[in-house]
């Protein structure tokens, strides 16, 4: 395993999961520190992490005082991890969905990777308790994102992966404006572009039992126009270096 691992969890209103989630990665990765990144819940979200952070040498938290987005939330904590000299970060979500028992199974692929996503779907990977239009929405996406990108990855939407702190911080940060499904599309091709090893590892994604899904058509709309965006870009900054070369 990588020598200092960093877990960022975004939060806003996750209360009833906090707990649950800090103990399970304290029990599966005892090595590893927590980054809890809340976005002012209201629910007392930030408080219990607090109380957490005090108890717990390796747990850390970083307040943000409005609910900003999920992309944000993460640039925000890689950049605190980058300061401090993490060698890997991870993202994972804090309601149970991202088993932190799977964990160790995608550090043990930084050792031939310098990205690993957790994959739904690739052989292995699997959904627990996803209505039928959910999962064809999130394999019709990720289709959607490979022909559009030309991204060789099954899934690109997933939202459990570890990156290698120089795909971090060699990537400009600051140009991320994405949110969501995008946000994890965008980093993972930027990535692959950028020339990193890109694996995926079979995860067991199980659907949150307790609080609300943040998910909304506001979300998938802009997954669908920003890859569109991205990929007509892509192909015609393809078709201008070909005719330069031509010419």
């Amino acid at each position: 395993m990588t020598e200092r691992v960093l877990v960022i969890v975004p939060t806003y209103n996750e209360r009833e999961n906090l707990d649950r989630i800090l103990d399970r990665l304290a029990a599966a990765v005892p090595a590893a520190d927590v980054l809890v990144v809340d976005d002012g819940s209201p629910d007392g979200t930030g408080a219990l992490a607090d109380a957490r952070a005090a108890a717990d040498s390796r747990v850390h938290v970083l307040h943000r005082t409005v609910k900003a987005g999920l992309g944000g939330a993460y640039v925000a904590g890689f950049r605190w991890g980058l300061e401090r000299g993490y060698d890997a970060l991870v993202e994972m979500d804090a309601d149970g969905s991202h088993a932190p028992e799977q964990l160790p199974d995608l550090l043990a692929a930084l050792a031939t990777a310098d990205v690993v996503l957790g994959s739904r779907w690739v052989a292995g990977g699997s959904v627990v308790d996803w209505p039928r239009r959910r999962e064809l929405l999130s394999r019709g996406g990720n289709a959607y994102a490979r022909l559009a990108l030309g991204l060789p990855v099954r899934d690109a939407t997933g939202g459990f992966r570890v990156y290698r702190r120089d795909v971090l911080a060699k990537m400009d940060l600051g140009d991320i404006a994405s949110q969501g499904y995008c946000f994890q599309v965008d980093l993972a091709w930027r990535a692959w572009r950028a020339g990193w090893r890109v694996v995926e590892v079979p995860i067991r994604f199980v659907e949150r039992t307790a609080g609300v899904s943040k998910m909304d058509r506001s979300i998938v709309t802009e997954a669908l126009w920003r890859v569109t965006v991205w990929g007509i870009r892509a192909r015609l900054g393809r078709d201008r270096s070909r005719r330069r070369v031509e010419s």
